[in-house]
């Protein structure tokens, strides 16, 4: 039988992933403030349990006018570790293959263990806050991103409900730590506009 605790975390990872399954979209917050946000979506879909055996995901972030061409693509691993969940992060060898697999099924299929590849430093760890979950990358400034011709580090904060998703992604110069990338204007903030957590996999 499961100790109290271990059904206590368990349920939080599981909330976790309930909550993080879905088609985000910022679209009021680009309405109501178009000089400073384009409409984005954030998509993370999820894998089948054997491809981690566990709890993973496809994810891609898009403009609204231009989904088929996303400019951040991933696959996730959803761990736990007790006290907080892990979710490690992958690149794919070659993205452009992918695009459009959040939306279309028959495209996430081709998606396969041998694509990847571990993005170590880079994992985040989320906390459960009362009715949501906050995440940030591991410590140590060791998620690294080349971008505008220098070495950034990334800095990630990301507060999660079963609705909304809020994040805020910046890339710090690793000898200055001044800011080099991402959002100057605070979060990007999105609402579900549809659930996935119906295809997570039976733990």
């Amino acid at each position: 039988m499961l100790s109290s605790t271990t059904d206590k975390t368990t349920s939080n990872l599981l909330t976790l992933a309930s909550w993080m399954a879905g088609d985000f979209s910022n679209q009021k917050q680009a309405i109501d403030n178009p000089q400073l946000y384009a409409h984005i979506h954030v998509f993370f879909r999820p894998l089948p349990f054997d491809f981690f055996s566990g709890i993973g995901f496809y994810s891609e972030q898009a403009y609204d006018y231009d989904l088929w061409s996303p400019y951040r693509q991933g696959v996730h691993r959803l761990i736990d570790k007790g006290d907080h969940s892990y979710i490690e992060n992958y690149s794919l060898n070659d993205p452009i293959l992918y695009a459009g697999a959040a939306r279309e099924p028959d495209i996430l299929k081709t998606i396969t263990p041998d694509v990847i590849e571990r993005r170590y430093n880079c994992s985040m760890i989320f906390w459960r806050e009362g009715d949501m979950f906050r995440g940030s990358v591991e410590p140590g400034c060791q998620c690294f991103i080349q971008r505008n011709g220098r070495k950034t580090y990334l800095v990630s904060d990301v507060e999660l409900t079963e609705t909304t998703w809020s994040s805020l992604d910046q890339g710090m110069d690793v000898n200055t730590h001044e800011h080099v990338w991402g959002s100057a204007a605070g979060h990007l903030r999105f609402e579900k506009r549809q659930s996935f957590a119906d295809e997570l996999p039976d733990l």
